[in-house]
């Protein structure tokens, strides 16, 4: 979900969600045969999971049909059970309406370091995609790149905590259909950005309509989703207690975009993995 750095600079107080296991684990077995079917997923690396908090990093792809968070989910849950949280770490936008308590009892907190500390310090595993909308609409030709725009307020968030930081990077997604453009000039012409603060306006190839800026929506192709999670990176052994925030940024996305490249290298075939 999106976790821009506007939703990082001012906390606001309040308590992590209920999590509801039981209804967390019935909409997981609902997801799953489209998670495991029709995106055909991999989860990698779980083994070297690290117990207890954790914060995990990942670049974010598939616009508005995003299965980020799906394919991670399912992959944990199979192999640890339902006695420990995942929280996506998302834009105020989804709790509003009649589904907010829905996304509340299924794990997602609203965006901001208050919530993530409680989290974190709970135990929980918590989810953050630090390029959001600018990263989940990125062009597919640039699909195998990690820009997080400069975004960096989730080393902060872990280093608080005192929980490891967990790099995961997935391919697949941005195959879901074809995106041409973020559309930042158009956005800008339109006074999108003045009118709705909204600073992009995608635009993309699909099916079955066609050319779509945002509408009409196109359906996600059936692309095979693959998510590697790395080795957790322990931010105070490894930059010592007042780390450089730029080094530490630039050293997670190294290790993402390493990774990536891999996953890239074994694709042989373009929505067919």
């Amino acid at each position: 979900m999106d976790t821009p750095d506007s939703d990082w600079s001012e906390d606001v107080p309040g308590p992590i969600t209920k999590w509801d296991p039981g209804l967390t684990e019935r909409v997981m077995g609902l997801l799953r045969p489209l998670i495991k079917g029709y995106h055909r997923s991999e989860v990698r690396g779980l083994d070297s999971f690290p117990n207890g908090g954790a914060l995990v990093v990942s670049n974010h792809s598939g616009g508005l049909f995003a299965m980020d968070v799906p394919v991670f989910a399912t992959g944990f849950y199979d192999k640890f059970g339902y006695e420990r949280p995942v929280y996506t770490l998302s834009h105020d936008i989804i709790f509003t309406g009649a589904t907010a308590d829905f996304f509340r009892k299924t794990g997602f907190i609203p965006a901001n370091h208050a919530n993530a500390d409680e989290a974190l310090r709970s135990g929980g595993v918590v989810v953050v995609f630090p390029g959001g909308d600018y990263d989940v609409y990125r062009p597919t030709l640039e699909e195998n790149k990690i820009d997080f725009a400069g975004r960096k307020g989730y080393i902060r968030a872990a280093f608080n905590a005192g929980v490891p930081l967990v790099p995961a990077v997935g391919i697949g997604g941005q195959q879901s259909q074809f995106y041409l453009s973020r559309g930042t000039g158009l956005a800008k012409a339109l006074r999108l950005d003045k009118l709705m603060r909204v600073k992009i306006l995608p635009i993309s190839f699909g099916f079955p309509f066609g050319l779509s800026a945002v509408l009409p929506i196109n359906l996600p192709l059936p692309t095979k989703i693959v998510m590697q999670v790395c080795e957790p990176i322990d931010i105070v052994a490894e930059f010592g207690e007042d780390p450089d925030i730029d080094v530490v940024d630039a050293y997670v996305r190294s290790v993402m975009q390493d990774a990536l490249d891999k996953l890239a290298a074994e694709r042989r075939l373009p929505v067919l993995g």
